[in-house]
């Protein structure tokens, strides 16, 4: 496999790994912290009114904003395109959004990606578009999804490739136009993926 392609992830989110790792370990020890936490015995407790006035809101900074919308939008992805394919399924699916981040043509974060056309004609993953998300989420499913991309983004799971480089797919319940136009992969569960064919690709370089 070409070293550019070894990993469908291995250049735009070294940073959002990172920092996404970062928060979370921060978050943990803070969480532990406050459940381990005892008064002193030593010095009377102001009333639990005032501690709760006194304490500070909890802030969330724009790093941490965005890693969180990030998340939710893979996980959103994962859930609405695949959730009755199984994890392999799904991170087929993650796979095409890396694959089109990476390309730098398809948006510059993963929910631009996702989000791609969803506000008129021509959205990139029908769900953004057709009414699904009006829809209650199954709430076994979503946390699966949720989970996935968590382990995904942090980099627990890795993503290994395997639809080929797809920036691309489809159901095989249907036949899109576009499908003749871009060369085959392989076929995951109920998808079926491509990528640019060759020959497009040496002519738009």
């Amino acid at each position: 496999m070409p070293k550019k392609t070894h990993d469908a992830i291995s250049r735009s989110d070294r940073v959002l790994v990172a920092a996404l790792a970062i928060i979370l370990a921060t978050a943990s020890a803070a969480i532990g912290a406050s459940m381990t936490h005892r008064p002193s015995t030593d010095q009377p407790v102001a009333p639990a009114v005032q501690l709760v006035e006194a304490a500070p809101k909890p802030m969330v900074d724009p790093i941490s904003s965005r890693l969180l919308a990030e998340h939710k939008c893979l996980a959103e992805v994962l859930y609405y395109e695949a959730r009755g394919e199984g994890a392999g399924g799904q991170k087929a699916i993650a796979e095409v959004v890396f694959h089109r981040l990476n390309r730098g043509n398809f948006g510059p974060s993963i929910c631009a990606v996702v989000y791609e056309g969803s506000k008129g004609p021509g959205c990139q993953f029908s769900f953004t578009c057709n009414g699904d998300m009006k829809r209650p989420k199954h709430v076994r499913a979503w946390r699966d999804a949720e989970e996935l991309a968590a382990r995904i983004l942090t980099g627990e799971i890795r993503l290994r490739n395997a639809t080929g480089g797809a920036t691309n797919f489809h159901a095989i319940s249907v036949a899109p136009d576009w499908s003749y136009t871009l060369e085959k992969t392989t076929q995951i569960g109920n998808h079926v993926f491509y990528r640019v064919a060759p020959r497009v690709r040496s002519a738009r370089t």
